[in-house]
């Protein structure tokens, strides 16, 4: 009976695993029937390297590189603020606090990846763009800064979930090995923890760098979506997956705009699976070391 119920469970993780990627082939096939339209009769580089995007003048003009850019100024962005914030903060996790208070903090930082966007981008609206604007005096505070913080606002608790489990698999022998041999706490941590779990780290980075690439209402509401290339991170800018949320409802179905649409979204589907390929890659070093 036992062999029968775990052979029954195997089938069934088999087959959900067998779906996963099929649901993944039949999106990246979706979008390329739409998008390869679109890049015959437009070109993909000067889709990807024009300056100008305004689909609806006369003639219209698809040039993505603004939008590039503005993902590109914002996930950076995120990723200076996010990456200290959320390694120290899993360290001070898995390394400091007694057990107790470990699982309440662990469990408040996994309970914020629970946060519907939506709220984040309006809490990012009331406060920290009128914050942003008085600090920086400028004219106005929907900027790539105030994107840039509701983002790294969000990837933190992959990075620290992720973080802390990759630090607390280092092989306990090893911190003990180094308290016995002298080591300071801080040494331990520095030298010993945070190289065994290297791996898992980086692999946390680049999880939370796909959540950032792939957000669209918070930096839809706080950004500007001004479609422009920004000069510097005090600039309003626009993303790729903000374009995308504001103007596929007014797209004509099957015009050149909506095809370009599904290109944008084509080309984000193949940065955030590199990204994830390469977490990916990491992960499995961390599980083989």
């Amino acid at each position: 009976m036992r062999k029968t119920f775990d052979t029954l469970i195997e089938i069934i993780i088999f087959v959900c695993g067998i779906l996963s990627i099929v649901f993944v082939v039949l999106i990246f096939g979706f979008l390329l029937k739409e998008g390869f339209v679109f890049f015959r009769d437009f070109g993909v580089l000067k889709f990807v390297t024009g300056r100008l995007w305004y689909p609806a003048s006369e003639p219209p003009s698809f040039g993505i590189l603004p939008l590039i850019f503005g993902s590109i100024l914002v996930t950076v962005g995120a990723c200076f603020i996010a990456v200290p914030i959320g390694i120290m903060s899993a360290i001070f996790i898995s390394e400091i606090v007694p057990k107790g208070v470990r699982d309440i903090l662990k469990s408040l930082v996994e309970l914020m990846a629970a946060i519907p966007s939506i709220v984040i981008g309006f809490v990012g609206l009331t406060t920290v763009v009128p914050i942003v604007k008085k600090i920086f005096n400028l004219p106005t505070g929907l900027t790539a800064l105030s994107g840039s913080i509701m983002l790294a606002f969000m990837a933190i608790p992959t990075i620290v979930t992720i973080s802390e489990d990759a630090i607390r698999s280092v092989p306990r022998q090893y911190k003990e090995g180094a308290l016995a041999l002298g080591a300071t706490q801080w040494q331990t941590i520095r030298r010993i923890v945070l190289r065994a779990a290297m791996p898992g780290i980086v692999a946390a980075i680049m999880l939370g760098i796909s959540r950032v690439i792939g957000e669209t209402m918070a930096v839809m509401m706080i950004t500007g979506n001004a479609a422009h290339i920004p000069h510097s991170i005090f600039d309003p800018v626009r993303t790729m997956t903000a374009t995308i949320a504001a103007e596929m409802g007014e797209a004509v179905r099957g015009g050149m705009h909506y095809k370009s649409l599904f290109a944008i979204g084509l080309v984000l589907f193949v940065i955030t699976f590199f990204v994830n390929f390469i977490a990916d890659i990491f992960l499995g070093k961390n599980k083989n070391s």
